[in-house]
């Protein structure tokens, strides 16, 4: 018997790849067809924002949901796949106005938008020309976008929904605001960044002679004091009792007041209470019951109730009230300190705590129900399931959904124009009042016909945070949605947990009351080869297409799966990539040896004329395939 190679080539071409891709489109794998007799695996895949190019991170994450997206096909279920795009909020506004030097509030609307949906086309094709030649099975010739009519239709109908619940309201009151996106923005949405801060040691008069001294980062906010506060236990200050201090600068007297709240080892061990430093100032604000003065405007300017100061920025405001106060006397000393400075998580800018008014979606009286869902679900690995219930337990304040800006999709209410009554329309339809002739005749209390249509948009995860309803066809397909939901499996980044993860659980509860899906896959950040975040500013991002293009999707993929343990960071490192090639090229050596053989079927093996080693190797073949088996099964291809 001859035996010649049935697979010729001496080593694997990636000039193959595209031709199986070229089949695969033939045949049509990417669609999604409902079989009844199958069991069905939905994967509720991340929409990645089309604000800019994917780095190799990226595409490491999404490589890796095909693996067991193929695993569970093989093993006869039917795969819901879905590719999506995110394409609404603040990415894509912000990278507009930096690349056109422009304001969004400053431009026409209409002509933003059209700014903003240019460039998401520009970006979105990149990302699926990625998805595409890493070979996926993804849907991604027929993606889902969140600024589709479409989908923007069933994001309004869930807040019509809740609103119809009574879960959402409107109110003016303390709130996160970035000056930079000028916007409201949520407490998810904000990130802590460590500085060098300097902390002042003020003297404050005392009404009845003498003085004490407070010890603050802000001094900027001095004329926003409505009380200094000392701990009970202080014996130090145990005489300031019932005395009242002079505001420096401003000249108007403050009470002096015990707290529990205080810390007696931070600065001097008194605090100044002032209209607002954080979220700490506005809670006890409330306690107290208060009444805020806000010195810093929208802009991020200070405004006349700061006297000399308005117009400065807070930093400019900071420098000449420190001058201020060292003139007159008042500062005792400074002290340099590391502080962590809440920021935005999208402008990195410091954040400011103001009064406006905005919508809010009810979660506070809702945080044991949702800590009660996770627990119905499976966290992979389940560890990083306490990062959930961290943030849960941390929240203070109810989600400020609406948002100051122009791409998003428009909050659907209409305001009657004599009264101010609010009027949501029913659902059904995409609406845009900010354009759309009102779809009422007469107000419904007061029975004017004129009305007001709202500007602003919802906050981003408002829309992302419907993914599993939108992808199992909510509200559209009632025999998917009966089959599909909740989806099977929700695989994502842990930096994402408070907020996408979240929201999700927190949105689809209050619309179904359900869990999202059965298990959720916790994935680490992908960085450098020197364990760095891949930034623009750090010049260390590395795009997947040249890596692809070099080394082919299948090293690119073994590298995925064989150097990212699941729910720990991983680095990227091209020579891993390049001796994945290698190791691919010996599995196709094998492979060719294999070929060489004549192929012989199971029934035609006779087991007792097997040796001892073809039993060896057989049984370790078997231990392989079972812990295959058993890691695939969780979702995990390290």
């Amino acid at each position: 018997m001859e035996f010649r190679p049935l697979l010729r080539e001496r080593s694997w071409d990636i000039k193959k790849e595209n031709e199986i891709l070229e089949l695969w489109d033939k045949e049509d794998i990417y669609t999604f067809k409902l079989i009844d007799e199958k069991p069905l695996f939905v994967i509720d895949t991340p929409p990645p924002y089309a604000s800019g190019s994917w780095h190799v991170a990226a595409a490491a994450h999404y490589a890796q949901f095909d693996m067991f997206a193929r695993y569970y096909k093989l093993k006869g279920y039917n795969i819901l796949f879905p590719m999506g795009i995110d394409r609404n909020g603040l990415p894509i506004e912000i990278t507009i106005e930096k690349i056109y030097g422009i304001r969004a509030k400053d431009v026409d609307r209409e002509y933003f938008i059209n700014l903003c949906r240019e460039l998401l086309d520009k970006y979105e094709k990149e990302i699926i020309e990625i998805v595409k030649r890493m070979g996926l099975m993804a849907n991604y010739k027929n993606p889902y976008k969140t600024d589709s009519p479409e989908y923007r239709k069933i994001t309004q109908a869930t807040f019509i929904e809740l609103w119809n619940k009574n879960l959402i309201y409107k109110a003016e009151r303390p709130t996160i605001w970035c000056p930079v996106c000028h916007t409201t923005i949520a407490e998810a949405e904000v990130e802590y960044k460590q500085t060098e801060g300097t902390l002042y040691y003020i003297r404050f008069d005392l009404n009845k002679g003498g003085y004490v001294v407070v010890a603050t980062t802000r001094p900027e906010l001095l004329g926003a004091t409505a009380a200094l506060l000392y701990n009970p236990k202080d014996e130090r200050y145990k005489d300031l009792k019932d005395n009242k201090a002079i505001i420096p600068i401003y000249n108007y007297l403050v009470p002096i007041l015990e707290h529990p709240s205080v810390k007696p080892e931070f600065g001097s061990g008194v605090m100044m209470l002032s209209s607002f430093g954080d979220l700490e100032d506005i809670r006890l604000f409330r306690e107290l019951g208060f009444k805020p003065r806000i010195l810093i405007d929208k802009d991020g300017k200070m405004n006349k109730l700061a006297g000399k100061y308005q117009g400065l920025s807070v930093e400019e405001a900071r420098k000449a009230i420190v001058k201020d106060l060292k003139d007159m006397g008042y500062i005792i000393k400074e002290e340099k300190i590391s502080q962590n400075i809440p920021i935005c998580w999208r402008s990195k800018n410091p954040v400011e705590f103001i009064i406006t008014d905005a919508l809010y979606l009810k979660q506070l009286e809702f945080k044991n129900e949702i800590k009660k869902i996770a627990d119905e679900i499976l966290f992979l690995p389940d560890f990083h399931k306490q990062i959930l219930i961290n943030w849960i337990d941390g929240l203070s304040i109810d989600w400020a959904i609406s948002r100051d800006r122009y791409y998003g999709t428009e909050i659907p209410i209409w305001y009657c124009k004599k009264c101010g009554e609010p009027h949501v329309p029913e659902p059904g339809e995409y609406y845009r009042p900010w354009k759309d002739v009102p779809p009422f005749k007469k107000c419904k209390k007061c029975g004017s016909t004129e009305f007001i249509g709202e500007t602003r948009t919802f906050d981003t995860w408002f829309d992302s945070s419907i993914s599993p309803l939108y992808i199992s066809g909510y509200l559209r397909d009632e025999k998917l949605y009966k089959k599909a939901f909740p989806v099977t499996v929700r695989p994502q980044g842990i930096d994402i947990v408070r907020t996408w993860l979240y929201y999700t659980l927190l949105r689809v509860y209050l619309l179904t009351g359900k869990p999202a899906f059965k298990f959720v896959r916790l994935s680490g950040m992908g960085l450098d080869k020197h364990g760095r975040p891949m930034h623009k500013h750090l010049g260390n991002i590395v795009y997947p297409l040249p890596i692809i293009e070099k080394y082919g999707a299948d090293a690119f993929r073994l590298w995925a799966a064989s150097e990212t343990k699941l729910g720990y960071n991983y680095q990227f490192n091209e020579e891993k990539v390049r001796g994945a090639k290698k190791f691919i090229n010996k599995l196709w050596n094998i492979s060719r040896f294999i070929s060489s053989f004549p192929y012989v079927k199971d029934n035609e093996i006779n087991i007792e004329e097997l040796t001892k080693i073809d039993k060896e190797i057989l049984s370790l073949l078997n231990s392989l395939i079972d812990q295959a088996e058993e890691e695939y099964s969780h979702l995990d291809t390290f």
